[in-house]
């Protein structure tokens, strides 16, 4: 089950994740999970939002520039070892992780962990083999319609 999510590149200054999550939020977009990185000039926002499409519209029309990339989402144990129990048969079939970040779960016992892997259907394959909870939009409220 891959989730869409949005990489919002941003220039490293004052206000401009301000302008950004202002923008999203007058327009009703709620957002479930996001993780800022830092690069030399600027950053990159991911975010899983309850409405893609609409996260589109708004982003071009400020001129921000956007993707759109898949990602899956993993429900763990909030437990010492988890993530390495999910990441072994991962790496035993050579699936990389590119990226990854996590919030707390939807109950306490729990946490979700979004992964970009180097082969996002294999690894999805590799989960749901591995017995593992993979979330859907649904399971967020997210609308997917990407245009």
């Amino acid at each position: 089950m891959k989730l869409k999510q949005v990489s919002i590149f941003l220039e490293n200054s004052p206000g401009r994740l301000y302008e950004t999550t202002r923008a999203l939020g007058d327009a009703g977009i709620n957002l479930h999970a996001l993780t800022l990185n830092e690069a030399v000039d600027f950053g990159v926002l991911r975010l899983l939002v309850s409405d893609i499409t609409k996260t589109r519209q708004i982003l071009m029309g400020k001129q921000f520039p956007a993707r759109i990339d898949d990602v899956v989402a993993v429900e763990i144990k909030d437990e010492a070892g988890s993530l390495a129990e999910i990441l072994e048969p991962l790496k035993k079939q050579n699936i990389s992780v590119r990226y990854m970040y996590a919030f707390s779960g939807l109950d306490q016992k729990q946490a979700v962990m979004i992964f970009c892997f180097s082969d996002m259907d294999k690894a999805i394959e590799i989960l749901k083999e591995n017995n593992c909870t993979l979330l859907s939009a649904e399971t967020f409220g997210m609308l997917e319609n990407v245009d």
